[in-house]
């Protein structure tokens, strides 16, 4: 199975996607987590990916699409992956595509966590993280609504739209997702 989980900052992408890995035992490509950890470590990639995301900016598209690409000619997602925080915009959709006919798989589904914008805001806060700062935070907000959301037209024309609500606790989350999934 290969899923996407979309949503803005502080939707639950994170938690939903664990859960969902270890029920699907697909391994999970967290982007966020990655990029945290290369900033961390002061990678290339990190160095890079530092001075956007301090201001809440997405990383450039053709960043991300090498990132990407590299990440899934691994070995360990051959049969199946679970991706969180890519694709941002509708060419990092495009090109995922691409890449995937490449590597001759497709997205089962694209799950999108719909929470309304001060939860969102109001779980980021929550979380503690150095770059969860309110200006920030609002920055997000922003872009996912600009750049993120014509991502739910891309993948509901292509039938490959799974909306849930994501405001309801994480176990009834998680329990919509596999049903749905179960289902199709």
């Amino acid at each position: 199975m290969r899923l996407l989980i979309l949503g803005g900052s502080g939707a639950g992408k994170s938690t939903q996607a664990q859960l969902l890995g270890k029920h699907l035992q697909v391994p999970l490509i967290s982007v966020g987590e990655v990029l945290r950890q290369a900033i961390d470590q002061g990678s290339d990639l990190g160095e890079e990916a530092r001075s956007y995301v301090t201001r809440g900016e997405l990383i450039p598209d053709p960043v991300m699409i090498t990132f990407i690409k590299q990440r899934l000619l691994q070995p360990d997602v051959r049969y199946g992956w679970l991706l969180e925080g890519y694709p941002r915009t509708s060419f990092q959709a495009e090109e995922l595509d691409f890449l995937l006919e490449e590597l001759q798989q497709q997205i089962n589904w694209a799950i999108y966590l719909k929470v309304p914008d001060a939860v969102m805001i109001s779980r980021s806060l929550a979380r503690s993280l150095t770059d969860d700062q309110p200006e920030i935070l609002q920055r997000r907000l922003q872009l996912f609504q600009e750049r993120t959301l014509p991502l739910l037209e891309y993948y509901g024309w292509r039938d490959r739209l799974l909306t849930i609500n994501g405001d309801q606790p994480q176990a009834t989350v998680q329990q919509e997702i596999q049903k749905h999934l179960t289902l199709s």
